[in-house]
């Protein structure tokens, strides 16, 4: 057993540690400085994974990204994809950014062409197509009026061999893919300057008739994918995945007349065919109505390797058939970020899914706490005051920020990886700096930081003050002074939603002669959860095994969790129970001010607990409010000594030696402690006690005949 000092109730930052008075300091002017090289130093073995994943260039070789929201994981992999990409050797022809488009088959006219071009040409090829038409539309009268029949068809001949020579000339970069186009272009107008004729007897009086528009349309191009002429990979982000987003679709047709290949609309895998496409695992997940097959679709993507644009909200003969011809060999490395927890679902669904994504990068949720780390994050600031236009901060308010981190964390030799969280942090802090303090801030100190700790902790404890507010009502029954047997105060924590607090709840033991062995009352109701359930077991075999002379007991007590409504769950509160029930056994009062919080084990060795620090700040909250007498405190694992960081009111009560914090590592060093007995003498009455129980019991069985 050990009574803590304040020194240990929280992390010290040496501040020689940070060279710099200001993060301002910690910048420079190179624009290749961001603010994501300071957060990949906290994620070494990540960036290694993520950077030898995407620079093989052969297919197959997907990523799949494990982190938790808000460690990065999201920029931090679209930053390592656009570096990767601007530095590619690739060929851009091959594997590189290309347009997609989508052009009018004169052989087929329902079914499309599509084909893959050199960046810059989709709108190029789009631009000189419409312009041929408008120029075709000119010369069409003029071949009308040339004369006869052959002399028409001559004009029309000589004009459009010239056009299409030019435009086979200014496209010559796109063979193969449009080495027949510009030929069947012609030969469709020959056609349909033929047809025309045969239709028509008047051709000076007809002419309106022969500028169709439906006609016209055949020579217009649906420019599906456009990227500026580059050799870099495309790098694309689908924050908002669908059917449509990711495979492409059909527009309804606005007019009858509009040909199926303008209505087409290339999906996320074409923009990123040669590149790169990031997804998030749980935007797939949560599309309750296609989440399947979004999966399904996407499993046969990386298994074949090709896209079909489909209609997904038509399925008539006509669309299939066009539809149908859209089949395109697509090469797209996909990045998929998932928390563990959506992965795990996913891959008891899913297995065969996850074989195509060999390359896995685990993002850290914790770092150490050491030097490199802590100029890591000092980096990280300063370039996030550079991008937000706030004030920088001062080493002591670098300092208070890497404390919430460990806080967050909880733990003192660790650091939490949620840049998200310090980012938030970092503007409130401005925030309440600019708001709250008179005149222009020029530097964020550490008061500034800590007020918007203060004040976000504050925000969060409307439910917290109520549950205090009854206990001081005496509504609900907790005692902080005086001894009483069989009765000792646990602690809860309790999560709502981002709020989180602890609150003491009392536990109660009686005990009398029976052969039933501990009865769990709220388990008897049904209002226990099995982790709780689990510890009650533990506790009564330990009760069984240090009295295994006496076994089997000759002992009925119950155990409870007072005004408790809502259900009992958890193992942190058996060290609390076997507390109050050798109280009971023992006869000997317990300390009502020391609160207890721990699990224990077959061998009565105290386990550490979750939620230690507000456990501890909300019993000495309500110890406050109720008048500190200098004999409260709390009971804890001394194996969770190492996850303090407590608050500072907390810590100067400890100073004062109003307030205590007890750390144990078995259970009867802590049945001592509440006691003021040795753990022989409440083990010995409590052996009495037994041992009078089966004497009852015996002489009050029936005798035998």
């Amino acid at each position: 057993m050990q009574i803590l000092h304040a020194n240990q109730l929280n992390a010290e930052i040496d501040l020689s540690h940070f060279k710099f008075n200001s993060t301002e300091e910690l910048l420079n002017n190179s624009k290749a400085d961001k603010g994501s090289s300071h957060a990949w130093v906290a994620q070494t073995q990540a960036k290694k994974a993520a950077l030898f994943g995407l620079k093989i260039p052969q297919p197959s070789f997907n990523i799949l990204v494990l982190g938790e929201q808000g460690s990065g994981r999201t920029s931090l992999m679209q930053s390592a994809m656009h570096d990767v990409a601007k530095n590619s050797t690739l060929d851009a022809h091959s594997l590189g950014a290309h347009d997609l488009v989508a052009i009018c088959n004169f052989e087929q006219a329902q079914q499309p062409t599509l084909a893959k071009l050199p960046a810059g040409f989709g709108n190029k090829l789009r631009i000189e197509m419409d312009g041929f038409a408008r120029a075709l539309m000119v010369e069409m009268p003029k071949f009308v009026t040339a004369g006869d029949a052959a002399a028409m068809a001559q004009a029309a001949e000589t004009w459009l061999t010239d056009a299409s020579a030019k435009l086979e000339q200014a496209f010559e970069a796109c063979q193969p893919a449009l080495a027949d186009y510009f030929k069947l272009v012609k030969q469709e107008c020959l056609a349909y300057l033929s047809a025309w004729l045969q239709t028509t007897t008047d051709t000076e009086n007809n002419l309106e008739g022969l500028i169709n528009e439906t006609f016209f349309m055949r020579f217009r191009v649906n420019n599906l994918v456009s990227v500026e002429h580059s050799e870099t990979q495309p790098v694309i982000y689908d924050n908002d995945p669908s059917l449509v987003s990711l495979f492409g679709g059909l527009d309804s047709a606005a007019e009858s007349a509009t040909p199926e290949f303008l209505r087409l609309r290339a999906g996320n895998l074409h923009k990123a065919d040669g590149g790169m496409l990031l997804l998030h695992l749980r935007d797939l997940l949560s599309d309750e109505s296609n989440g399947a097959s979004i999966i399904e679709k996407l499993h046969r993507f990386l298994r074949n390797g090709t896209v079909q644009i489909e209609d997904v909200g038509s399925s008539t003969q006509t669309v299939s058939s066009v539809l149908s011809n859209t089949l395109l060999n697509v090469q797209v490395k996909l990045v998929l970020i998932a928390t563990r927890e959506d992965f795990y679902d996913c891959l008891d669904q899913n297995p065969d899914f996850f074989d195509y994504f060999p390359i896995k990068v685990e993002f850290a949720e914790r770092i150490l706490a050491n030097a490199e780390n802590y100029a890591a994050i000092a980096g990280f600031v300063a370039q996030k005051c550079a991008q937000h236009q706030i004030p920088h901060f001062n080493r002591e308010a670098v300092a208070v920020l890497i404390g919430a981190l460990q806080r967050l964390e909880e733990d003192q030799t660790r650091i939490s990886t949620n840049f998200a969280f310090l980012e938030r942090l970092m503007l409130e802090s401005a925030a309440f700096a600019s708001t709250i303090f008179d005149g222009e801030v020029k530097v964020i100190a550490a008061e500034h930081v800590s007020a918007a700790v203060q004040a976000k902790s504050a925000r969060n404890r409307y439910f917290e003050e109520q549950i205090r507010d009854s206990i001081i009502d005496n509504e609900l029954l907790i005692q902080v002074h005086g001894d009483v047997v069989g009765q000792v105060n646990g602690l809860t924590h309790i999560e709502l939603g981002d709020a989180s607090f602890g609150s003491p709840i009392r536990i109660t033991a009686r005990c009398h002669p029976g052969a039933k062995g501990v009865i769990n009352i709220d388990r008897e109701v049904n209002m226990s959860g099995p982790n709780h359930d689990k510890g009650i077991f533990i506790l009564q075999n330990w009760l069984s095994a240090s009295f295994s002379h006496l076994a089997p007991l000759s002992l009925n007590a119950s155990l409870v969790f007072e005004q408790e409504y809502n259900g009992v769950e958890g193992d942190s509160a058996s060290c609390a129970e076997l507390f109050a029930l050798l109280s009971s056994m023992a006869n000997l009062p317990i300390q009502q001010g020391i609160a207890v919080t721990g699990a224990l084990n077959q061998f009565g060795e105290v386990m550490p607990i979750g939620g230690v620090n507000e456990k501890i700040e909300g019993y000495f909250r309500v110890c406050l409010a109720l008048g500190l007498n200098g004999k409260q405190g709390v009971i804890i694992p001394k194996r969770n000594q190492r996850h303090l960081l407590l608050d500072g009111a907390v810590v100067q009560a400890v100073e004062q030696g109003q307030f205590h914090i007890i750390a144990i590592d078995h259970v009867l060093e802590g049945i001592a402690y509440l006691t003021q007995h040795t753990a022989d003498s409440v083990m010995t009455k409590a052996e009495n006690t037994l041992a009078a129980y089966r004497k009852t019991l015996e002489s009050n069985q029936p005798k035998k005949s």
